[in-house]
């Protein structure tokens, strides 16, 4: 099974999912896929498999996963402080990929009826569904 986690910015919410992760799932293959090098570079350095960066390479591995994994702004047109183009979020969503997000809440977006929980909270849960759906028949 291959996963990809993407993020930007910084990468501190992906570099810590890949954490987890790899403590977790030590033989999972985790593409990071950062919207910027700094991104991908944490990730890489957290232990993901490989990494790539850039809207090309987000557009062409989405379709490459099984699973991709990140904030709900990954989706969302200009999410990350506007690191995600229309180009990304439209890949990213239309992709045959399983998504597991985080509800992670900015700007004008508020989730309803979502459990305000802390990032390693959610990080663990997150981590805990990549485990669950490893376990099903037919999972890679």
């Amino acid at each position: 099974m291959r996963i990809a986690v993407i993020d930007g910015q910084g990468g501190g919410i992906g570099k810590h999912i890949v954490e987890q992760l790899r403590r977790k799932l030590p033989d999972l293959n985790i593409l990071a896929l950062g919207t910027n090098a700094l991104a991908t570079g944490a990730m890489l350095k957290a232990g993901a498999t490989e990494g790539a960066s850039g809207e090309s390479a987000i557009c062409y591995n989405v379709e490459r996963v099984d699973i991709i994994v990140g904030s709900l702004a990954i989706m969302m047109v200009y999410g990350l402080l506007g690191e995600i183009t229309p180009t990304m979020a439209a890949a990213i969503s239309a992709s045959k990929a399983e998504k597991l997000l985080l509800p992670i809440q900015r700007g004008n977006i508020q989730l309803i009826s979502v459990q305000r929980i802390p990032l390693p909270h959610q990080i663990e849960a997150l981590v805990e569904e990549v485990e669950e759906r490893l376990k099903r028949p037919g999972a890679r």
